[in-house]
């Protein structure tokens, strides 16, 4: 376990410093956008074309791995609208909760922590997830939230804006590039994969860092006192009954048959065993739900993941 601490600590410690430093004053607010967009649209699709051109293509197209991960963040979806949708939480509320608590920090925080802790070879599986949940768990959270409205901003038109946001989402394309690269054994230039490969060793840390400042930043701007019971139960759905229903899910799928890769099945376990994603928060402002609760969810799940997704590895590897 102690080993597993060691490996983990640093990750989670970049996101205290980048707490600390916002709440501090030393990183003014205004310039977190800028390292948001610095992580999201140079470092993180860098990292992740560098990850898929790395991977067996075999490894990228793994249909029975996509199912059970899929089958799980829709369940976890459906479960976590039907235990918070009541009084005066309505359909835009519920579904970003269950967006957090269906969506990890896989991306920004789950692909270099895994790859640190179990080898390159766990990035394949881990980025399949982020596809799943860009293009479906989100799209489809998107839809459901606009349910509370009867006009033409419904479900339909939120889907159709979602879609579009995957569309004009770096990450995706990074994948389907890095994917395409493996499967046809390209090469870029050396001097273009130097450039590349620098913005991608430096998406980890900086990454970090920022899902520490968004935190900061929705906790220093969130006035409004939310009960622990609208908040605290999500967090601990995403960090135990996530990862529980996905093990449970593939032990299932082994047992009837199914393909599916032990080392993959343990890696996706994981990646449900993360955090809430950071950037949801961002989404739930767009789209005016209660944003206070939703960086609390992220913020206690982030503070509950350090015990939580170690005690995970230390059980699973």
């Amino acid at each position: 376990m102690l080993s597993i601490l060691l490996i983990t600590f640093p990750f989670f410690a970049l996101v205290l410093c980048g707490y600390g430093a916002t709440r501090r004053g030393l990183l003014p607010q205004a310039a977190i956008p800028g390292l948001n967009s610095f992580v999201l649209y140079f470092a993180l699709p860098c990292m992740l074309y560098r990850f898929g051109a790395s991977t067996p293509i075999k490894q990228l197209l793994d249909g029975s791995l996509v199912a059970v991960y899929l089958l799980c963040a829709l369940v976890t979806v459906a479960f976590t609208i039907a235990v918070t949708r009541r009084g005066r939480t309505g359909w835009n509320d519920a579904s970003f909760g269950a967006l957090v608590a269906a969506f990890p920090n896989t991306g920004f925080m789950g692909v270099p922590l895994l790859v640190a802790l179990l080898g390159a070879q766990a990035a394949g599986p881990a980025i399949l997830t982020i596809v799943v949940d860009l293009m479906v768990t989100s799209s489809l959270c998107i839809a459901l939230s606009r349910l509370d409205s009867a006009d033409s901003h419904g479900a339909g038109v939120a889907a159709k804006n979602a879609l579009r946001g995957v569309a004009f989402n770096p990450m995706p394309w990074a994948i389907f590039l890095g994917a395409l690269s493996s499967g046809l054994q390209f090469t870029l230039p050396a001097p273009v994969m130097q450039t590349l490969g620098l913005l991608a060793d430096a998406a980890s840390p900086v990454a970090l860092f920022t899902i520490g400042a968004v935190l900061a930043r929705s906790q220093m701007n969130s006035v409004e006192v939310i009960p622990l019971r609208d908040y605290v139960p999500v967090a601990l759905i995403k960090l135990i009954a996530h990862p529980v229903l996905v093990g449970l899910v593939g032990l299932g799928a082994v047992h009837m048959g199914v393909p599916l890769d032990p080392f993959a099945l343990t890696v996706i376990v994981l990646v449900a065993a993360l955090p809430s994603a950071s950037n949801v928060s961002l989404l739930a402002e767009r789209f005016g739900a209660n944003n206070g609760r939703i960086a609390r969810i992220i913020l206690v799940s982030t503070v509950l993941a350090f015990f939580t997704f170690s005690g995970a590895v230390a059980l699973l590897t």
